[in-house]
């Protein structure tokens, strides 16, 4: 599902990931373990294409993230660490534009904002703004945007990052239920994270 081989990232003279290679199997949920600034944020964007490697090979779905960027891409839901979202839009608006983005057709697109409404338990928010929610629910519709299109991947970094205990056990339950259907990588400095949904970690 994800190879990595011999990955690596420079800036200048600073290594932020030096010769990292793990693989991924289908449906596994594994967690990247490390402390801040360790470079778990700079494996995530280098996995998602979003930043290029100095060195290295990776493989997602049998397609190279460098030759095939977008078609692996399509393949992967991707939260960041912190998620871009809009906060004068409405919650069921911004689903429709990033829905837009993945290229879900007209048709397909109100039936697919609906079940991923209903996954993240945001359906009592799909009408408000964007500014009035809380942190926990900003965090679970920047879930809702990485699965919308359905990907095989799920990518989440730091995804309980400023949550409280409710929200975090919330984001737990939300993360097993993706496992059901996809792939899931998520990124956390904290042990007791990975202990609580993981498989395996990668430190």
């Amino acid at each position: 599902m994800i190879r990595v081989e011999n990955l690596v990232r420079r800036y200048g003279s600073t290594i932020a990931v030096d010769d990292i290679s793990f693989e991924i199997a289908q449906g596994e949920i594994v967690g990247l373990l490390g402390h801040n600034g360790s470079g778990k944020t700079t494996i995530m964007k280098m996995l998602t294409g979003f930043l290029e490697p100095t060195a290295g090979q990776i493989t997602v779905n049998g397609l190279d993230i460098g030759e095939q960027t977008r078609l692996a891409q399509s393949c992967i839901g991707y939260l960041p660490e912190n998620c871009p979202i809009w906060p004068d839009m409405r919650v069921v608006e911004f689903l429709d534009f990033q829905a837009c983005l993945h290229q879900i057709t007209t048709q397909a697109r109100e039936a697919a904002i609906v079940k991923v409404l209903k996954r993240t338990g945001l359906e009592e928010r799909a009408t408000e703004s964007i500014r009035a929610l809380s942190r926990g629910y900003r965090q679970r519709l920047g879930v809702a945007q990485a699965i919308l299109h359905n990907p095989g991947i799920v990518i989440l970094d730091e995804p309980t990052n400023g949550l409280d205990p409710t929200q975090i056990l919330q984001m737990r339950s939300l993360i097993r239920d993706l496992a059901k259907s996809a792939t899931v990588l998520i990124s956390t400095h904290i042990l007791q994270e990975v202990q609580a949904v993981c498989e395996r970690a990668l430190i």
